[in-house]
Formats: structure tokens, C-alpha cells, sequence
């Protein structure tokens, strides 16, 4: 369990850290709103508390960039309790409330019972869909514009691990390894060339494939 505390005092960081920690989770800590979005921009969390009136950012503003390139589950922390914030909150995703001043343990409670929650629905998740780009998983079919895209296995096999690591820069020498597997002798130009077939068969949805120079390719919506 990797958790994301985001608050402007220390030592709210430093007791729900400990919590965390106590049960076996990784607990990695941020100053404020701008400085939670960075690091989730870089790396990948399974949960986030976030406090909601810090400097440079505030929390609805902050899970809000979030939310544009990861699906994160958030719980929120505020002194203040007014059922406007909670609603607000509610409307842009966020998963669950606390109200300062908290019980940590009430607060491990929360993302424990959200955790569960999120591990339920993942599974049913076999359909996804950006914008006009719908992802059928289980069936193994694409859609553009509600139309099926003729796309070839290794290319379904492509999307398929993009869209399982989206919004992570992804080498070319990890998609040979992860997509084609150890025992694979090609290079560079092969991902390359795959890659270009597939973004011609996504039409103006190609735009999810960002090319990092350089190093790779990442899906970011």
C-alpha cells in the first residue's frame, strides 16, 4: 500500500505517517498542492490523503490536476466541516471526507474500507473509454468513434499495456521486454514501427501516445 499524505503541517504528515507505516504501507509525504501533483505525475500511489487549504495549491484544486492524468483514490482532511466542501469534493471524485480534528485510526479505517472498495470495482472495469476512444479489455476490441478498429494482435497487445500504465514514460527497451518478452531480438525501430501503425489506426485519438525524445513513449489523457 503506497499512500500519498499531502498536508502543510509536519506533524500531521509525521502522525499519519506513522499509522501507515504500522501497517506495512509506504507513506510518502508532500507540502502542498502543487508539490503532490509532481510527484504523482512521476510516480504511482494507491491511495492519497489530501488536507484541503494549503499554500501554492489547495486540495480541490490540486486533485483536480491529479485527476487529469491519474485515477487515484482521494480522502480529504479539513478543518472545515461544511457540507458544501463534502459535496463539492464528492462531485470531482473524491472517495471519502474526514473532518479535522480526526482519529488516525479512524482515518487508516477509511482508507482501508476505500482500498476495498476500489479492489471490487477494479474487475469491472473491462471497458474503458477516453473521449471517443472506447477499450474493450476482456473482448480485446477497440472503437473509434464507435467504429471497431482494425487493429493487429501485437498492436492490441500495445494499447492494452499503455492504458495499463498510462501516465508513466515507458523506454522502448521495457515495451521490447514487457510486450515482446525477454526472448525478443529486435530494436528500437520494431517498437517505433509498431507504434506508428497503431497511432494511424487511432485517427485524431493518437494523441494519447505522447512521444518522450529520447527515451520512449507514454499514454497520457
Amino acid at each position: 500500500m503506497k499512500v500519498l499524505i499531502v498536508d502543510d503541517e509536519e506533524m500531521i504528515r509525521g502522525v499519519l505517517r506513522e499509522y501507515v507505516e504500522f501497517e506495512g504501507g509506504e507513506a510518502f509525504e508532500a507540502a502542498d498542492g502543487m508539490q503532490a501533483v509532481k510527484m504523482c505525475r512521476e510516480s504511482d500511489f494507491d491511495i492519497i490523503i489530501m488536507d484541503i487549504m494549503m499554500p501554492k495549491l489547495d486540495g480541490f484544486s490540486a486533485v483536480k490536476e491529479i485527476k487529469k492524468i491519474k485515477n487515484i483514490p482521494v480522502i480529504m482532511l479539513s478543518a472545515r466541516g461544511e457540507e458544501y466542501d463534502k459535496l463539492f469534493g464528492f462531485e470531482m471524485g473524491v472517495d471519502d471526507y474526514v473532518t479535522k480534528p480526526f482519529s488516525p485510526k479512524e482515518v487508516m479505517a477509511r482508507i482501508r474500507a476505500v482500498l476495498k472498495r476500489v479492489s471490487q470495482t477494479e474487475g469491472d472495469k473491462d471497458i474503458i473509454t477516453f473521449e471517443g476512444l472506447t477499450i474493450d479489455m476482456a473482448g480485446r476490441n477497440v472503437y473509434v468513434d464507435g467504429e471497431k478498429a482494425d487493429l493487429t494482435p501485437k498492436e492490441y497487445e500495445i494499447l492494452f499495456y499503455f492504458v495499463k500504465n498510462r501516465g508513466i514514460a515507458l523506454t522502448r527497451e521495457k515495451l521490447l521486454t514487457d510486450v515482446w518478452g525477454f526472448d525478443f531480438y529486435g530494436d528500437d525501430r520494431t517498437v517505433d514501427t509498431h507504434i506508428k501503425m497503431l497511432r494511424a489506426n487511432l485517427k485524431q485519438y493518437r494523441k494519447f501516445i505522447i512521444t518522450l525524445r529520447g527515451l520512449g513513449y507514454k499514454f497520457e489523457v
